[in-house]
């Protein structure tokens, strides 16, 4: 009995990846591409099912399953049938005792022979779970890493962008090559305040001179 409900549910998840959008709940950004629109269909049944977050975390699981060399030579392998892939990461879902939804949606993947989508799939999700919680990514690289004080006060002076009920999901990265300043990217918003780009202008400004 629990496989043959299993087996609705995997059926109803596979057909609310091609409904009108109207009949969705909406996430509250658009994800474009394909592993948006599986992303889209997980969001609103995990939505209706009150389960974002417990699927959010399980995705975080299937990420680290993922990982492990031994399944993903099996289930990313193109050579290897479809069946024997979808068994295999379904087995492994299940024994980490997984939810439904999370299974069917890698379920789904499997039969469309989209397992190989799975990791953009959980990307896409997350961005999505991010804009929910009013969180915006800022991605900041310079030359050195910053020292506790300097986050500080970089942090206060990026939560002059949000707007209310916004809050900052800082990503830090230093990259020598910038040589000094920094590069921001917050929402749609992109200022490369480097030294690297500096003197690229002035020295492009020299040979015009």
């Amino acid at each position: 009995m629990a496989a043959i409900g299993v087996g609705l549910q995997v059926r109803q998840f596979s057909t609310s990846v091609i409904r009108p959008a109207a009949k969705l709940v909406k996430p509250p950004i658009q994800v474009y591409g394909v592993e948006g629109r599986y992303a889209t269909a997980l969001f609103s049944a995990a939505s209706k099912q009150k389960s974002l977050d417990k699927v959010e975390q399980e995705l975080g699981r299937v990420t680290s399953l993922i990982k492990d060399p031994k399944l993903s030579g099996i289930v990313m392998n193109p050579h290897v049938k479809r069946s024997v892939k979808q068994k295999t990461f379904i087995d492994a879902l299940t024994k980490a005792k997984l939810s439904p939804i999370t299974i069917n949606l890698i379920n789904v993947l499997a039969e469309n022979g989209r397992l190989t989508l799975t990791p953009d799939v959980i990307t896409a999700f997350g961005k999505m779970m991010s804009a929910h919680r009013g969180e915006v990514t800022c991605s900041v690289t310079t030359a050195q890493p910053l020292d506790e004080a300097n986050l500080a006060e970089l942090k206060v002076a990026l939560n002059g962008f949000l707007s209310k009920g916004e809050t900052i999901k800082l990503e830090t990265k230093s990259d020598p090559s910038i040589l000094g300043g920094m590069i921001v990217s917050i929402g749609d918003k992109y200022v490369d305040m480097s030294t690297k780009t500096k003197i690229q202008k002035l020295t492009k400004l020299i040979r015009e001179t």
